[in-house]
């Protein structure tokens, strides 16, 4: 992995998930002169600590990225519409976490361990990757064990979302809101929220929009969508319910599964355990001391934690206690598979593939 030797574009280096990668780059060692802050103006100039020092944040614009190999956008959609193709024409490759490109046709979709190899393998090398939400990233993450040994049918899947998720300002809303709570002595909704509901105190439907003739909120189907999409399973069946909770950090998920083809427990937990010697999922499992994944254990932590791992007892089981419908719960943090860990994942695959290549050999071209 040489990611130290490319010249490293962080659009919305301000915002939660751009000071996440920041973070990851500075922990593989990516040395400052590697890295090309940028933001809006309005935080131009503003010093970020890195490696020892600091960097200062420049203005993100159609000229910034002269020189660069790679491009991270932790920016909205509109952000990444303006400045990707800018930058793809100065030579980088677009790695983008916003919404923008996830569903259209001929631009990867990636969770690097689940279809990293396959989706890039695309000739010419593609020049915007998106990265997927935060909540199928942890969910098929989760589930890929299973899937991989036993075949997929069916996903229930219903998430509960901790408020950064929504970015600084959802941080901000239940740091108010649980302030106000202790003085007042009943929770409020904070001024600035970007929450309908009160977050302190209280469970609210994901924060996205409803669509009025199918009833699910944005967040859902883009679970639907995208895991589809990531899985080449276009008929998967997929029913998700997404909640936002008073949690500063990290997704929880419970979730239900039909497999293709029915398992014991013990072949069930040696899938898990088949994955679990690297840092993609770790087994919190404790039956015995009621200790499983919970959104402290996984705040800050690179690996999606699994647990609860039990057959559904909903569905029949065979004499030699096998079936095929499952039942787990899981844990991650948003901010670092779900966004950040996942991008610079891509970045380190494209790298060690050989996909990337000298910023001078790319042909400028229309995103």
């Amino acid at each position: 992995m040489n990611l130290a030797a490319s010249r490293i574009a962080i659009v919305g280096v301000t915002g939660v998930v751009g000071r996440e990668i920041l973070a990851i780059l500075e922990s593989l060692a990516v040395p400052p002169s590697a890295i090309l802050p940028l933001a809006s103006p309005k935080s131009v100039g503003t010093r970020i600590p890195y490696s020892g020092s600091s960097i200062e944040v420049r203005e993100a614009t159609p000229q910034s990225f002269v020189g660069c190999r790679i491009a991270l956008f932790a920016s909205s959609s509109a952000v990444a519409r303006e400045l990707a193709p800018h930058a793809v024409e100065a030579g980088a490759t677009v790695i983008d976490n916003s919404s923008e490109f996830r569903m259209r046709p001929g631009i990867p979709l990636v969770v690097p361990e689940i279809n990293g190899r396959s989706a890039l393998r695309a000739s010419p090398a593609p020049k915007v990757i998106a990265n997927p939400n935060c909540s199928t990233i942890i969910l098929l993450t989760a589930i890929d064990p299973l899937r991989d040994a036993f075949g997929l049918r069916s996903v229930h899947v219903a998430t509960y979302q901790a408020v950064s998720g929504a970015g600084r300002a959802g941080l901000d809303a239940l740091k108010a809101e649980s302030e106000a709570a202790v003085r007042d002595g009943s929770p409020a909704r904070a001024q600035d929220s970007p929450f309908v509901e009160p977050c302190f105190f209280n469970v609210f439907s994901h924060n996205s929009a409803v669509d009025p003739s199918t009833g699910l909120n944005g967040e859902e189907r883009k679970i639907i969508d995208e895991s589809r999409k990531i899985l080449g399973l276009p008929d998967l069946e997929l029913t998700p319910t997404c909640v936002r909770v008073p949690v500063e950090r990290a997704h929880s998920q419970a979730i239900s599964l039909r497999l293709e083809h029915k398992a014991t427990e013990a072949q069930v937990r040696e899938a898990y355990a088949a994955h679990a010697q690297s840092d993609v999922i770790r087994i919190v499992d404790d039956r015995a001391g009621n200790r499983f994944p919970t959104p402290l254990k996984a705040a800050g932590q690179d690996p999606v934690l699994v647990g609860r791992i039990r057959p559904d007892p909903a569905r029949p089981v065979d004499p030699d206690g096998r079936t095929d419908a499952w039942c787990l719960f899981a844990c991650g943090d948003q901010l670092r598979k779900g966004a950040a860990l996942n991008a610079v994942q891509i970045a380190q695959l494209l790298d060690e593939t050989g996909i990337i290549k000298p910023a001078s050999g790319y042909r400028s071209i229309t995103v």
